[in-house]
């Protein structure tokens, strides 16, 4: 094991971290089950959003009909990345998951790194979706109460609200993300039945899980496209501290996740392709875009059924909001309790436990950047450009981007945590695995920077290609120099990065000692 964490002695003792006075310093156990921790995790994936918004997008961009086999190459992909790291999430129990089992294996330096980028990156993914979650709304009520809302009126509103649940318990807030997505993915089920039963003209063609139709210069685009419609798995651990068994229940429900979303997005973008049929998709796609869906649920399921898909579609956005908020406020909490930021965001409030401090900077974050994109909107009301293609494409880009990059390093970490322990032989498997992940992870990446470009509709010569994934390159560069400062600065506060709930236990220990 590295010197991070294999000292009591350095825990003991901090040297500029005000130590853990009672709970407030560490989240409430037992507030989450199998069923409320894999609730708050699917949620992040926002089904209806990628059945409706990312799957046209990438037939229409990518021209590529195999997006089902994508779905599965990407399933086992995430599945040799969740051996070893569910095998970690045993070993670690933290709110900072990413950076935590980065500081773990690769040492405080590169953890404080890699909670700077989880910050930027989950940030971004959550205040992207408030620039399609307003124009949808605002077109909702345009179209059944004949009302003209400007886009993000109801972006800040949902902003608000997330907020506000943000700072209730956690179970409270699973039951709320439960009852959300399960309606959710049950209509996006029917219109699969609905697509089988009433196929296009090309009948049940099993086409688009040919290998042939990943043939072209666009299938590493289209890997960074649906790799982003997984997001969300990885969070498990982010939510250890708060479970009852998180060596059992943490691994269990990773695999659940993304074994689910996988099977289930394979075979909802195969529907697509069977009710459009394998040869028309790409232009039907190309066509009616985030269309696409709804226009086919009409002429199989009627208007009142797709009037409903359309709420739905708003509500599976709100959904995957306070997923996302839960996780930011979570490695806020973290990085507070670690030093990596200010110590007010290193208390949980109240009765409920929750990371309040974590959560109100994200809702400012949301709040401040939907501002200025509102302020810097001239297209007319109705004109879905700057809300939808800039803040929604540009955002989630730079966040997929972020934990693409987190789950590459996590990787090289797990194999890094378990030859220092002397378990490279036991764990040998797992090793392999993880270090398979994290290659396929490297290349996703790879492709990701090259072609940031396409994901986010700029022309190949314009500073967005270079300037949006910079972001990300600054969070890491930022977070490696705070990490190099505190090792100069105070050894101590910096060998303790990554331990998390450890390090209370060991103060609490220490300040039992006489």
């Amino acid at each position: 094991m590295t010197t991070d964490s294999s000292s009591p002695s350095r825990a003991a003792v901090d040297d500029g971290i005000s130590t853990f006075k009672g709970q407030e310093r560490a989240l409430r156990a037992d507030r989450l089950g199998t069923g409320g921790l894999l609730l708050s995790v699917l949620a992040a994936t926002a089904p209806l959003m990628v059945v409706a918004g990312v799957m046209p997008t990438t037939f229409a961009v990518m021209g590529i009909v195999g997006q089902p086999l994508l779905f599965v190459v990407l399933g086992v992909v995430l599945v040799l990345f969740g051996i070893g790291y569910a095998e970690m999430s045993r070993h670690v129990h933290n709110a900072g998951a990413f950076y935590a089992y980065i500081s773990r294996g690769l040492g405080g330096t590169a953890g404080a790194g890699a909670a700077m980028v989880a910050l930027v990156a989950y940030n971004a993914l959550q205040v992207g979706i408030y620039g399609i979650f307003g124009f949808e709304v605002s077109g909702l009520l345009a179209t059944y109460a004949d009302v003209s809302v400007a886009w993000w009126i109801p972006s800040i509103v949902a902003a608000l609200v997330v907020g506000a649940l943000g700072w209730l318990k956690i179970d409270v807030n699973a039951r709320v993300l439960g009852v959300l997505l399960i309606i959710e993915v049950a209509l996006v089920v029917i219109f699969d039945i609905a697509a089988v039963a009433d196929p296009a003209a090309e009948g049940l063609s099993l086409h688009a899980f040919n290998p042939d139709t990943l043939s072209g210069a666009g299938v590493g685009t289209a890997l960074c496209f649906c790799i982003a419609a997984f997001l969300g798995f990885e969070q498990a651990p982010v939510y250890a501290e708060e479970t009852s068994r998180p060596h059992i229940l943490v691994p269990r429900v990773m695999f659940l996740a993304v074994g689910g979303v996988a099977v289930f997005f394979a075979l909802s973008s195969w529907a697509l392709t069977v009710a459009a049929g394998p040869s028309a998709i790409v232009g039907e796609s190309q066509k009616q875009s985030a269309g696409l869906l709804f226009g086919l649920t009409e002429s199989r399921l009627g208007g009142t059924f797709t009037d409903v898909l359309h709420v739905l579609f708003v509500t599976g956005m709100f959904a995957a909001l306070l997923s996302f908020h839960n996780v930011v406020a979570r490695y806020a909490f973290a990085m507070g309790r670690e030093g990596l930021l200010p110590a007010a965001f290193g208390r949980t409030t109240g009765t409920s436990g929750a990371p309040g401090t974590g959560s109100l900077l994200q809702t400012t974050v949301a709040v401040l950047v939907v501002a200025a994109f509102a302020i810097a909107d001239d297209k007319p009301a109705g004109d879905p450009t700057e809300p939808v293609l800039h803040l929604f494409t540009w955002f989630g880009n730079i966040g997929a981007l972020g934990v693409i990059l987190l789950m590459a390093a996590a990787s090289a970490s797990v194999v890094v945590f378990f030859v220092r322990r002397g378990a490279a032989g036991a764990q040998a498997w797992r090793l392999a695995t993880s270090a398979l992940a994290g290659l396929a992870l490297l290349v996703i990446a790879v492709y990701t920077v090259k072609d940031f470009d396409v994901l986010v509709g700029a022309g190949p010569d314009s500073s967005l290609s270079w300037a949006l994934p910079g972001i990300i390159g600054l969070a890491l560069v930022a977070g490696l120099v705070q990490g190099l400062v505190l090792r100069a600065r105070n050894p101590r506060a910096h060998a303790r990065i990554g331990l998390g709930n450890e390090a209370f236990q060991l103060d609490k220990a220490a300040e039992r000692t006489p």
